[in-house]
Parts: structure tokens; sequence; C-alpha cells
């Protein structure tokens, strides 16, 4: 821990010493923040220390305080009570704090008493204490110094250093780099050595200290130079300081091989022949002779002379440029000059030995002066170039020609020669002038210069000619003309904004301003599109939706920069490629179709429609089945779905299927939608008898059973649903002693006793009943044999059997059973209940209160129940749903079962 507190504090390394000379030396690193303890005065001096007894006991209390809030007094926090000297808020900077360190008082060491030597390096704060009350007053003088840290990285004072290097400098030759890199740090932190990034294996560096602690590079030659193969060479010269880590900076440093003449002049031949015709004129050109020295400035500086050995003569007939090396005519030949002249010239170059080269000139003898031509210029002209516009008119004058002959002995006649629409013609009336003038308008883009010549000859053959230049000057006579006037382009949608389109290319035949194109989108295009002026290049700055618009046609515009300027149009078609971005969609999020049931298989139960915005491949889709695969089929092509089997609404009487449609873009997208299938009952179930559950089977009536008793009840049930499922009873067929004593509801299948029954009437009674329902277009019906043995007692069940074995010999009627939603009680109870007042009457006129009484009672208890079966007579039909037959409510009858 001891180690980790030392390490801590070591940054900060604030010693002190104390002095009776009431002097405190501290010394602390420049740029640490706020807060950090410099040092403590009062343990520094020995006074007591805040939180000791002996302060405590003080009064007044200990006081420290600033003499003076001078520069010093911004840097550090003094603590009043305790002493304490921290830094403060502002930072302190070493080298802003001690541009100069003159007059500072300077230390050695990280901590020292006043006795200590000062170093030149050393950067001092400088305060004055107060410390109260009287008993311990004194003055102290505190004095910090600020100690360097590497937080400057050396700069040079220009970013781009120039030196010249003479291309003859021997290896080791060393050349001071005049500016240095500056580096505000001091001692090791600041600039330690330099080094070329790319010395190209000629340079080296070197730095050297002066007694003042200076480092100044120097630049090594490693390497012969030579000017005339490399004259420049650029690199980065950087310095590096010697903090921890180092710090560097750079500059460019470019070094010039300065010339020295090491070269000499040379010609590139050795000798060149001339010929000169004898009737030349004065100053006629004869020929140019040139030297080349490799070397620059003054050291490439070439005078040409005639050698020694040029005769005097040759001199004088022919004058040499001493700066051009050009030959001319300087005197007039005549018979007596020589035909051969030898002319050796010198190319002299400073502190070389000159070049030579041999002119031979050959002068050809003539006898006459050949014809003379002389121009009078009407068109604009500059030193034999004549300057027409295009579309000039036609015969436009461009210059008058006189031909003569000098001897006036010959005649002369002239002509043009050349390529052009041009044409020299005589002038009348005078004689040897000559009109040259244009036949047809020039055009500057088809050829902007001609040459011509206007030839004179005399009778001798003699030949002069004259070359006449004609510059064409550009007019604005062309329109841009694009690369292509139609420019197809295409797209694909949901691009990235400002996306590119294509670069607009047109050209204009038209030099200069005339020339130069600008481009311009036209009235008809949308606002989206943008054309650069300059560059021609065409983007659009939002995304297009190929949905929304799949085409586009606007015209562009190619202006020129003429007076007046020109213009062309061009056409743009952009069309806009599709994307998979479009999910397929159906009409309906829900589909509902009712289908009846026994339905074909295969048959068109719907058609789901679905569509896709998308376009070919992308707007493909593609329809399948998620659920009921095994049972349902759907046609991708036209969407119909269809059922693989007939169904059964007694089976299911609905179908929830999901159906998904799948474009054919990459990824593909989806989307699905529900399907409902209800089925439509059909009467195809004829209805069900329960009960009685064979027709073997007999009930046994007593003969005491009143008029209007239920006996029995026929229990059918129908798995149709609706009107197909509403049952109907009928008796269609009876056998038996008095068979109409019977009647069966048509609504509930209940069988009552109608009459009262006699001794006449014991027997077996055998009831055909029909049970049929309200089917359309055809109801259905099941039968079922209805038994009843009237009597008091089964006394031989085997009789009875056997005639129940019998095939009965019934009549079937085929009245069609009515069920009448009126109440029928009051009919039976007049039907029923008079004959049992008279029989009463009639056996006991005694009782005949007693019988009436409960005659009216029984009839009474039979009302109420028949008004409680009409109450019930109508029949809840599910419209929707399988029939549950368990779930039927089966209606108690009173009766004898065997």
């Amino acid at each position: 821990h001891l180690l980790l507190f030392l390490l801590f504090l070591g940054p900060f390394n604030c010693f002190a010493s104390y002095s009776r000379a009431t002097e405190l030396f501290y010394s602390l690193n420049e740029g640490l923040p706020a807060g950090v303890l410099i040092g403590s005065l009062a343990r520094d001096l020995r006074l007591p220390t805040a939180g000791s007894q002996q302060a405590a006991s003080l009064q007044p209390p200990l006081s420290f305080t600033l003499a003076s809030h001078g520069l010093g007094g911004q840097y550090v926090q003094l603590d009043n009570r305790s002493g304490e000297l921290h830094t403060s808020a502002v930072e302190i900077d070493r080298e802003a704090l001690c541009v100069e360190s003159n007059g500072a008082t300077i230390f050695g060491g990280s901590a020292a008493v006043s006795s200590s030597s000062p170093s030149p390096e050393s950067c001092l704060l400088l305060l004055d204490v107060l410390v109260l009350p009287q008993e311990y007053f004194r003055l102290v003088k505190v004095k910090i110094a600020i100690r360097d840290v590497n937080d400057n990285a050396p700069r040079f004072p220009v970013p781009h250093i120039r030196l010249s290097v003479p291309e003859n400098a021997p290896v080791n030759t060393r050349l001071a780099i005049e500016h240095p890199a500056l580096d505000p740090d001091m001692g090791t932190n600041g600039v330690q050595t330099y080094r070329l990034r790319d010395n190209y294996g000629v340079f080296t560096l070197d730095v050297e200290e002066n007694e003042n602690g200076e480092r100044t590079p120097y630049l090594i030659v490693m390497g012969a130079l030579d000017r005339e193969t490399q004259d420049e060479y650029v690199t980065v010269i950087v310095a590096e300081d010697g903090g921890t880590p180092p710090l560097v900076g750079s500059a460019t440093l470019t070094i010039g091989i300065s010339d020295i003449n090491d070269n000499c002049p040379q010609f590139n031949d050795s000798q060149l022949n001339v010929t000169l015709y004898g009737n030349s004129s004065l100053g006629t050109h004869v020929a140019t002779v040139h030297a080349v020295d490799m070397d620059l400035g003054s050291n490439a500086q070439i005078t040409y002379s005639y050698s020694q050995k040029v005769p005097q003569p040759s001199r004088d007939l022919f004058h040499l440029n001493e700066s051009t090396g050009a030959i001319a005519l300087s005197t007039k030949v005549d018979g007596d000059t020589p035909r051969l002249h030898r002319l050796i010239i010198l190319g002299n170059g400073p502190g070389c030995i000159p070049a030579v080269i041999t002119v031979l000139v050959t002068i050809i003898k003539v006898m006459m002066r050949p014809p003379e031509v002389v121009p009078r210029f009407i068109a604009n002209e500059v030193e034999g170039v004549v300057y027409l516009k295009e579309l000039e008119p036609i015969n436009t004058p461009i210059a008058f020609f006189t031909i003569k002959d000098p001897d006036e002995k010959y005649k002369v006649s002239c002509y043009l020669d050349g390529d052009g629409p041009f044409r020299l013609s005589p002038y009348k009336p005078y004689n040897n002038e000559y009109l040259l003038e244009t036949t047809k308008p020039l055009d500057f883009e088809t050829q902007q210069l001609y040459e011509i010549s206007v030839v004179a000859w005399n009778s001798e053959g003699f030949h002069v000619k004259k070359v006449v230049k004609v510059q064409v000057l550009d007019d604005n006579d062309n329109s841009p003309v694009f690369s292509e006037q139609l420019i197809e382009l295409s797209i694909e949608e949901n691009n990235v904004p400002n996306a590119f389109l294509t670069k607009l290319h047109a050209t204009d035949a038209d030099s200069g301003e005339r020339g130069q194109v600008s481009y311009f989108l036209g009235p008809d295009a949308p606002s989206y599109f943008a054309l650069d002026k300059t560059t021609g290049v065409l983007t659009v700055s939002t995304q297009l939706d190929r949905e929304e618009k799949e085409k586009y046609r606007y015209t562009v515009k190619a202006v020129d920069s003429g007076f007046p300027p020109r213009e062309s149009i061009a056409t743009v078609t952009i069309t806009v490629l599709d994307k998979n971005d479009n999910s397929p969609r159906f009409i309906n999020k829900d589909f509902s179709f009712f289908v009846p049931e026994n339905f074909p298989g295969f048959g068109e139960i719907g058609v789901i429609s679905v569509t896709d915005a998308d376009a070919g491949q992308n707007g493909w889709v593609a329809l399948s089945v998620l659920n009921g695969s095994d049972i349902f089929v759907i046609d991708t092509g036209k969407g119909v779905l269809r059922a693989k089997v007939s169904l059964d609404r007694e089976q299911q009487s609905s179908y929830i299927l999901w159906i998904e449609a799948v474009d054919g873009g990459d990824p593909a997208l989806s989307s699905t939608a529900k399907i409902t299938i209800l089925l439509l009952d059909i009467n195809d179930n004829p209805p069900l008898v329960l009960f009685p559950q064979s027709n073997m089977s007999y009930l046994l009536v007593l003969p005491s059973t009143l008029p209007g008793s239920p006996i029995t009840e026929v229990y059918a049930v129908d798995k149709d649903t609706g009107m197909n499922a509403v049952i109907a009873y009928s008796i269609i067929g009876r056998r038996g002693p008095r068979p109409e004593s019977f009647r069966i509801d048509p609504k509930t299948g209940n069988i009552t006793l109608e009459e009262s029954l006699m001794q006449n009437d014991y027997g077996l009674y055998r009831l055909l009943v029909k049970v049929s329902d309200h089917g359309y277009p055809e109801p259905l019906h099941s039968t079922v044999m209805v038994n009843l043995f009237v009597n008091d007692t089964v006394s031989n069940e085997s009789y009875i059997e056997s005639l129940l074995r019998k095939e009965p010999d019934i009549s079937v009627e085929e009245k069609q059973p009515q069920i009448s939603i009126e109440p029928t009680h009051k009919k039976m109870e007049s039907a029923s209940c008079m004959p049992t007042l008279v029989a009463l009457s009639i056996i006991s006129l005694g009782s005949i209160a007693l019988v009436t009484g409960m005659g009216i009672y029984i009839c009474l208890r039979k009302g109420k129940k028949h008004h409680r079966a009409d109450e019930n007579l109508e029949v809840q039909i599910p419209l929707n749903g399988r029939i549950n037959l368990h779930m039927l409510e089966k209606k108690p009858v009173e009766i004898s079962n065997i």
C-alpha cells in the first residue's frame, strides 16, 4: 500500500522544505486538474495543523492569506484555515506561463531549499502568503516550480522547405536546413531527432547541437547528383521529440538540383547541303544551324560563328546570325561569284570546346530574273494569313495580285494552285492584275485552314510561287446535336433518392463558347427529375413506384453559348422496372359460400379472386389450401375452389378453410384469406322411427280406458334440417274390431282413444303409421306398425304373437296428413265427455250429481293436458348443425307395456 501511495504522489512530487528565512519551495507538473494538493504551509512551517488540540486552543485561530492576487494567484487555491495549497480550475500551461524565463528564480531537482542553484529550464510561480495571528505572524515567500510534460509536438515554422544543392556537390557535402522544427517543451521533451521518409538513396540527415542546446538538422549528400537526369527531389522531413510516447511533426522538403556547366553544345548533323539560285534577291534565307546544350540558363547560351577556315569572300556573301544560327544572302550573286561555298560554323558555349557543322552551299547560275508576284490584300491579313468568317457570301474578294516581269522581256502568266473554294481571275480592264475571291461560302466545321499558291511563270518556263494562307473564323451556325434523339432508359422501382439515370451527351461543331453546350429539362418533365446544366447528368430525386406510374416521357434541351443561342431537343423515355414490393391481395379477407349437400365431387364451389399489383413473374399468383387439403382443392390459374368428394351436411355442416396466395417474386410475398363453406340441407334422409322399435311389439289397452286418453306414441327423428326435418304422423292403414277408435296426432305422434271401448271391441288392432317429412321437392317417409291389444288381461301370449306374425290385410289410405296449428281440446271435450255423462245417468240416477261432478272434473283435467300439449306443437328446427338424437325430449305416454 505504501508503494501504491508513493506511485500516486509521484506525478505531483509536491515536497517542500522549511527555512527559517520563511521561504517554501514546491514543484509540480503542468496541466494538472483542479484540487491537486501542492503543499501544506502549516505543516511545512511547523505550525499547529488544523484539527490538532493546539490549533483548536488558538484564539483567534491561524489564518493564511495571499498578500497579493497577481498572476500566480489565479493558478492556486489557498485554504485560509488549514494552509493547504491546491491547484485551481485554471490549468497551468508551462509554455504559456513562462514564455521568457529571464528574471525567474530557478532551482534544480524535485524539491530544494533557497540555496539551490537555478536551472535555465525552470519556470516559477511566486506567491507571498501572510500568516496570522500576531504571535505567528510572518511573510512566507512560496516558490512553485512548474515542471514540463510532453504536451506539444514538434512543429516546423513553414509547411514547405526548399533547399538547393549543386549537381557537382561531392559526397558528404553538408547543407544546413534553415527552418528547424520548434517544440515549446523543454529538455528531452523538445526536438531530439530528424529523419527523411524517402532519401532516394542519395541523402541522409544529421543533427548538430550548439552551445545553447539548439539542434539544427543538416542534409548530407550520400551519392552523385545529375541535374540533367533528375532536377528535383521531394520528400518529407520528420522531427521527433524525446517524450514518452514521442510526438512528431513534419514538413515537405524539396531538394532542387542547381545546374553547373557540365554539358557543351552539340549539333545533330555534321554537314548540311543547300542549293541557292543565282538570281536570288538580297536577304534570301539560305539555311539555319541549331545546336543543343543540356544545361540551363547562362550555361546553355550558344553563339554561332564562322571558323577561321572560312574565306573572307564567303563570309561577305553569307551573313551568319550569331544568336539564331540563320544564314542569309547578304550580297548579290554575279558572274564572278564562286559556285560552291564551304561554310564551317562553330557552336560556342561558355567554357566548352565549340561544336562544328559544315554547310555546303551550291549556287545555280540563272540567266534571267524570275517573275514578280505582288499581293495587295483586301481581307484582313496578318503576317501572310488571311482571316475570313464562315458564311461569307460568294465572290467575297480576298486580294489583288500584280504579275510582272522585272526584265520586261517575257510574257508572264499565272494560275491558282491548291484546293479550296477560291478563284483567281484577271481583273479587267487592267493588264497583269488578278483578283482572288471565294466561289462558295466557307465552313469552319469542314475545314479551318486553306493553303493556296499564286503561281507565275514566264515564257521561258521559270516559275515563282506566292503562298497565301486563309484561316476560316468560326460563327455560331451549328446547333447542338444529341448522340441519340430518343434516349431510352430503365430503372428499378424503389430506387434510392438522387439515383443516377444517365449522362446526356450533345456535341456542337462550333468552336469556343459557341460550342459549349448546356443541358435543360423540357417543360413536360416532372419536378422530381434533375438535369445538371454542365455535365448533363440526369438524376431522379425521389423513389419511383411502378404501380403508380410505369412510363415517363419528356423532352430535354441542349443549348449552346453562342449569340443568339441555338438549341436542339431530344426525348427521354424511362421505364420503371418492377420489383416484388406488393403482396397478393384478396378482394375480400373473408369469403362465404353456400353449397347444397351432396354437391358432386370436383364441382365448382366458388371463385377466389386475388390480384397482385406487380408485373410479370412478380405478379403471378399461386393459390393453395393451407388446411383441409385432403377434401378441397383450388385451381391456381382460375382461383376455382372445388371439393374432391361429395359433401354430406349430416356429417359436417360447415368448413373453414385458409387460402394462401403466393406470388412469383424472389423472395416471394404472400397473404391469406378465410373461406367459410356452409352446406345447405337437401331432403336426403327419411324420418327414422325410434319407437316403437319393432313391428312385432304390441301394447295392452284396458277396456276401461277413457276416451281421449293417450295410448302410446310414435317417435321419429329426421337428420335433415328446416322443413326437411319437420315430421308429420298419419295412420294410413287400420285393422281391428273397430279400428276408427284410435287416432294419431299429426305433430306429436301421440295415439289416443277416440271412443269408449265396448265388449265387442275386444281384440287386436293393427295401425299402419306413416311418418313423413316436409322435404322439397319430394317428401320422404317411413312406416311402422303399431299393435294394440284390447283386453283385460293377456292370458295367451303365444296366440297374440301368432296373430302378429301373420301378414295383415290392411288397405292403405293415401290421405296426406295435415298438421293443424289450432288447438283441438274443445272438440275432444265434447266428443269424449258427453257419452260418459249419459252412461252414468242411466246406471244410477241417485248418484248423478256425484258422477256428473267427477266427469266434469276429469274432463277439465284432460282439457288442461291437451291445452299444454297444443302449446308445444311448434317444433324448433335448427338451420345449421347436426341433430343430436339423444337430446330430443321424449314425451311420456301412459300405457301398459308388455
